[in-house]
């Protein structure tokens, strides 16, 4: 039960976070330092309550945050009830990193550091203590931390090789941080799972655009939904 409340309740603030986030990502430290200290000051409920656009909004806002609140909520619960509780708790982090990084991508077509590289330095905390998924899928020949290292490797060469192919025609094929995400999720799963992972995400992005009847978007959402699936499909059942 737990685990079902905290995931509702960091769910319901993803998009919160998100919109923040998207507001420090062009600041220096020192702006983000002062937006802490000093934030925007805003119009009073009263006066925003009777424009209508912006009640709208706030309606469409309330649903998104209640449809990531009930999803977070069950992923959180089922990582809960599949992966070694030993390290639950990582587990939780891992996945509420990944749903936040899929409404700040969408957002803003960006993926700061503020998140990708939190989720790198915890995959290499995650091998220091001989993580369950890890343990998995290393080969007898090497340790947890090298499967780790490995594992971020293959997920930074693969992306950026296969964008020196098509640079030349889609220049933002692979971005900045769609490749530091994959090269912190591959210290989490290794240097084999992460593999699987990035055809995966492949595969859903070119659903995703023959769907939607697009040529470009987000690669982001589609690395987490691929690094979601082939977790728990490989790792759970």
């Amino acid at each position: 039960m737990l685990y079902i409340i905290c995931g509702f309740i960091f769910g319901g603030l993803i998009p919160y976070l998100a919109r923040r986030i998207g507001k420090l990502i062009s600041l220096s430290m020192g702006g983000i330092l002062l937006k802490i200290w000093w934030p925007n000051h805003y119009m009073p409920w009263e006066k925003l309550k009777n424009n209508e656009t912006y009640m709208r909004l706030w309606r469409r806002y309330m649903m998104r945050s209640l449809g990531w609140g009930i999803f977070t909520a069950a992923m959180t619960c089922l990582f809960a009830l599949n992966f070694d509780t030993t390290f639950v708790w990582m587990y939780i982090v891992f996945l509420w990193i990944l749903l936040l990084a899929v409404e700040v991508d969408k957002r803003f077509m960006l993926l700061p550091d503020i998140l990708t590289l939190p989720l790198l330095i915890l995959g290499f905390a995650y091998a220091a203590m001989q993580g369950y998924w890890l343990a998995l899928t290393e080969p007898y020949f090497i340790g947890y931390a090298a499967n780790s290292v490995l594992g971020a490797a293959t997920g930074f060469i693969i992306p950026l090789v296969a964008s020196l192919f098509v640079v030349w025609k889609y220049p933002d094929a692979f971005g900045d941080g769609d490749i530091k995400l994959l090269t912190a999720i591959g210290a989490w799963v290794g240097f084999q799972v992460i593999s699987y992972i990035i055809l995966a995400a492949c595969v859903f992005f070119a659903v995703n655009c023959l769907i939607n009847k697009q040529r470009a978007g987000a690669f982001g959402p589609s690395i987490v939904y691929a690094t979601l699936a082939v977790v728990i499909f490989h790792f759970a059942f």
